[in-house]
């Protein structure tokens, strides 16, 4: 079985982000040998990273999932620029060992029109821990206009987070033959 976890990087409510992450995990969940599997950060007991404190909070089984999974589909929504503090301390916590041969996808969601620096921040935080991202990623621009409640009224971006999730499966197939 593979399991492909998508990671919430948004503290908000009615997040753009976890909405778009799930849309991803949908399109992979009904095929055959897969799993999926939503760490929303926003639920869960996560304090400020301490390098001195081996484990805090929910931080060893947030990252043993992230560790069992082949694929790890990350979400965060832009903040100045970058990717949101409620990602980074949990990224904080995770090392090599979390994404060493997992295939990676990226996703982030904008309140305007720039997420461009935030993909490169994570493809760049991503290989500093030997994830393996795949070239597709997904951006959405003024994210409040591609949604009608909760409910995605773009296509183009349904396929693109579509397909990233085919890509993120066929990556993690390649890298694990045997799940």
């Amino acid at each position: 079985m593979l399991t492909v976890a998508a990671v919430n990087g948004s503290r908000r409510e009615r997040s753009y982000t976890k909405k778009s992450l799930r849309i991803a995990l949908d399109a992979v969940a009904d095929e055959a040998g897969v799993e999926t599997d939503l760490l929303d950060l926003s639920a869960v007991d996560l304090p400020l990273y301490h390098p001195d404190r081996d484990e805090q909070g929910d931080s060893a089984a947030l990252r043993e999932r992230v560790r069992e999974a082949e694929a790890v589909v990350i979400g965060s929504p832009v903040y100045h620029g970058s990717y949101s503090s409620t990602f980074r301390n949990f990224h904080d916590y995770c090392s090599k060992d979390e994404y060493r041969n997992t295939a990676v996808g990226l996703v982030v969601t904008a309140g305007g029109g720039s997420y461009g620096p935030t993909l490169e921040h994570l493809r760049s935080t991503v290989r500093g821990v030997y994830g393996h991202t795949v070239p597709e990623q997904v951006g959405v621009r003024n994210a409040s206009s591609k949604y009608d409640g909760d409910r995605l009224i773009d296509d183009g971006i349904r396929r693109r987070l579509e397909g990233l999730s085919e890509a993120v499966v066929a990556e993690a197939r390649r890298l694990h033959p045997e799940a």
